[in-house]
């Protein structure tokens, strides 16, 4: 599990261009799936036939895509303007290394020189505005010839373990879901399980509305990466999550409230099979389940989620050992609901 997080940590997918996670994940798929397709919007839907045939009932999805930036503008010396894909803190990108484009052009996020800030500046954080990508070009001719406006603009980042059976990496927001997914269908499973690995989450869940609609399911569960403000500083009831107390288990956030009777069978679920799992202490953020939710005649959504710390940064932060347990109670729920049918 752990490897294949850190391989896709290491894909490039910025919303609108996820194309090489899922070129990954659709060699990784063929030898698995009953049927494979990319939709219009660009999601990669899975079907995985399991020993009950209960056909489309049951769908799991987690997205591809991750933040990232888009050029807008190439200056006269060469620089690139840029605007955020997707939610950023502008003050976790200046002096951070990207890579640019289809065939990842290397650049830094700039910032004017310190001694030139004006003590009015000093006091305001920077705007994306104020900043620029460095490719190191000599003028905008130059930075033509390997540049073009719509660029896409993504964080470069390794994947590292370190401390206490922790991982750091980009993107774990959503890759996570991604490989849980992977693993799922390389496996034998109880019952039919569709798989929708999704794009354009991070831009306002464009993509799982189209999949959901086309796959109809009756009950869908969403795999994501949720955020853990387990910080000093922040208050007890505003830490959301924390890394290594297992996965989040979600009855609210701000866009969705999960069904009732799918959240408590996840939650008996890992408690009878002795999985630590920990619930949101504040009800924020949102992912798939808000489009998926309100497709057609409706959508029972449940989700199961990895917290991850400094979400939307190049350097997100997760527990390995939360990632094996989420893995565990998934399948757990799934044995459960083909037991039902």
């Amino acid at each position: 599990m752990l490897s294949l997080v850190k391989e896709l940590c290491l894909l490039n997918g910025v919303s609108s261009g996820e194309d090489e996670v899922r070129d990954f994940l659709m060699e990784r798929c063929r030898p698995y799936a009953a049927s494979m397709r990319v939709d219009a919007l660009g999601n990669l839907i899975v079907f995985k036939q399991g020993e009950k045939s209960t056909g489309n009932k049951l769908m799991l999805t987690a997205h591809m895509d991750e933040v990232g930036f888009i050029v807008n503008d190439i200056t006269e010396d060469g620089h690139l303007k840029f605007a955020p894909v997707g939610g950023i803190d502008p003050r976790v990108v200046i002096g951070k290394r990207v890579s640019v484009g289809r065939d990842k052009r290397p650049g830094a996020i700039g910032l004017k020189a310190y001694h030139l800030v004006s003590d009015e500046e000093e006091k305001r954080v920077p705007d994306f505005e104020d900043l620029y990508i460095d490719i190191g070009a000599k003028d905008r001719a130059d930075a033509q010839t390997v540049v073009s406006l719509g660029d896409l603009v993504a964080f470069e980042s390794d994947a590292v373990e370190f401390g206490s059976d922790m991982l750091k990496a980009k993107a774990i927001d959503d890759r996570v879901g991604c490989a849980v997914m992977l693993q799922l269908i390389e496996e034998e499973l109880p019952m039919d399980c569709t798989f929708v690995f999704s794009v354009q989450e991070e831009v306002g869940t464009r993509g799982a509305f189209g999949a959901a609609f086309s796959v109809t399911p009756e009950i869908a569960l969403v795999l994501e990466g949720t955020t853990a403000a387990d910080l000093p500083g922040t208050d007890g009831h505003r830490r959301v999550a924390a890394p290594s107390k297992g996965p989040v288990l979600s009855f609210m956030d701000s866009g969705t409230v999960y069904d009732r009777g799918l959240f408590e069978l996840l939650r008996d679920l890992a408690e009878q099979h002795n999985i630590p799992w920990q619930s949101k202490n504040y009800t924020s953020g949102g992912n798939d389940s808000s489009a998926i939710q309100r497709t057609k005649d409706g959508v029972r959504v449940a989700a199961v989620s990895a917290p991850v710390r400094y979400l939307h940064t190049p350097s997100s932060v997760a527990c390995c050992q939360d990632l094996v347990h989420m893995h565990t109670l998934v399948k757990h729920f799934i044995e459960a609901l083909a037991a039902s049918y």
